[in-house]
Order: structure tokens, then C-alpha cells, then sequence
């Protein structure tokens, strides 16, 4: 029992000493603090270039986990987390909650469109440009661009996206990592 009481002695003088020569180290690097935003929406969509079962028009519960990182200032914030929270939960229940993803070339869309009903067209302009169809891996790309965007309006400097989680479904996702 001396020795085990010995060796927490020698291991807790080695965290004292390190703390020591650490403090002076963390003030002259910087380190990347991140922060999540989480949001989940309900949205049909469908993939008919891919046939099977996901030709049909189709619905998720989304689960979304948007990631910015960068260096805290002074105040310790990476960023305003409620304006960046509120900003993307407002941008998904606006653009996609309870409506259809289609793609440009969904012969749904005029259909849709003529009934009135929410429908968020991928590829057709910016944010979704050159993102063809809306499979999970291109939500997680669009609201990467989303939360992009809105960093750049409020140029804080340093802070960047760093990955968006996009959950379809329980068991299936699709990660965008800059």
C-alpha cells in the first residue's frame, strides 16, 4: 500500500510541476474552442436517379448538428451562440420544416409549387447551387453552406464551420468535415 501511495505522490508533484510550466504555455498558444448548434425538422423528399425505395416521395425526422470552431476572444465566446442558434434553427424551419427537398429536375415541382405547398428546391439557386438532388450527404453540405454564410455576415474573425452531422434517419447520417 506505501508503494501505490508513493507513486499518487510522485504523479500529483508531476501534474503540480507540469501546471506550472503549462499556464505560461496555454496565454502564448491559442487554442480552437468549437461549439454545436442541434436542430432536427420533419421533410419529405425523394431521389428518383437512384430508383428502389427512395424514388417515392418520402419523409425523415432530420436531425442536424451544425459545428463551428475558432478562438474564443477575451469574453471566452467562439461566437454569439444564441444569434448563430437562432439564425440556423430559423433558416431550417423556413427553407426546409414540413415541406418537400427536390431536385431541379423533380417533375414533382411544378406539381408541388401549383398546390402551394413547401418545397425547397436543390440546385436551383444558391444556397443548394450545384447540389443536384437532396440526399443526406447534400443537406449536410447545404446547411454547411448555410452556417457559412451566416459566419461570414458577422465577421467573426477566425471562426469557421468545421463539420455538420446530418441524421436521416436513426441509423443513417452523412458528416461534412472542413
Amino acid at each position: 500500500m506505501a508503494g501505490r501511495n508513493d507513486e499518487l505522490a510522485r504523479d500529483a508533484t508531476w501534474c503540480e510541476e507540469e501546471q506550472e510550466v503549462g499556464r505560461s504555455e496555454i496565454r502564448q498558444t491559442a487554442a480552437t474552442t468549437a461549439i454545436t448548434v442541434r436542430h432536427n425538422f420533419e421533410s419529405a423528399h425523394r431521389l428518383p436517379q437512384l430508383g428502389g425505395k427512395c424514388h417515392n416521395l418520402h419523409g425523415h425526422s432530420w436531425w442536424v448538428e451544425a459545428t463551428v470552431a475558432g478562438e474564443a476572444g477575451t469574453d471566452g465566446i467562439v461566437v454569439e451562440f444564441q444569434d448563430l442558434k437562432s439564425y440556423l434553427r430559423q433558416w431550417i424551419d423556413g427553407n426546409l420544416d414540413h415541406g418537400a427537398m427536390l431536385g431541379s429536375e423533380d417533375e414533382l415541382v411544378p406539381a408541388l409549387k401549383a398546390a402551394d405547398s413547401k418545397v425547397f428546391v436543390f440546385g436551383e439557386a444558391d444556397p443548394s447551387f450545384g447540389l443536384s438532388w437532396p440526399t443526406v450527404e447534400n443537406v449536410a453540405e447545404l446547411l454547411g453552406r448555410v452556417t457559412a454564410g451566416y459566419l461570414r455576415s458577422r465577421r467573426w474573425p477566425g471562426v469557421r464551420v468545421s463539420r455538420v452531422v446530418v441524421r436521416e434517419t436513426h441509423v443513417n447520417a452523412a458528416e461534412v468535415s472542413w
